[in-house]
């Protein structure tokens, strides 16, 4: 019975649907954060000075920490971006498809 259940999930059409938008979401965000992250490190290996510049004269703080900190940040908000889509979207339509097929 639960097999024959499983099957016809995974034969809908919704549910397909749903997957394939899913991966997408997941694969865009990630995609962003990679890039990111990838572009920083880049950015030490070839342009260190970029780097090491000051904010203003009289601070101590350079223009890498903000950019190193930002970085962190957005890895926060594309997890909130995914968690709100999955809240919002996602989850209502698994609620959809399993009430469809039972």
């Amino acid at each position: 019975m639960r097999s024959n259940l499983k099957k016809k999930i995974i034969n809908s059409n919704e549910f397909r649907s749903l997957v394939k938008k899913k991966s997408l979401v997941s694969w865009v965000l990630s995609a962003i954060t990679l890039l990111t992250y990838f572009s920083f490190i880049l950015l030490v290996a070839f342009f260190p000075e970029i780097l090491g510049i000051k904010i203003s004269k009289n601070s101590v703080i350079t223009i890498g920490i903000p950019i190193g900190v930002s970085i962190i940040i957005l890895a926060f908000i594309s997890t909130g971006i995914y968690v709100l889509i999955a809240n919002k979207e996602f989850d209502q339509k698994e609620k959809k498809i399993l009430k469809k097929i039972k």
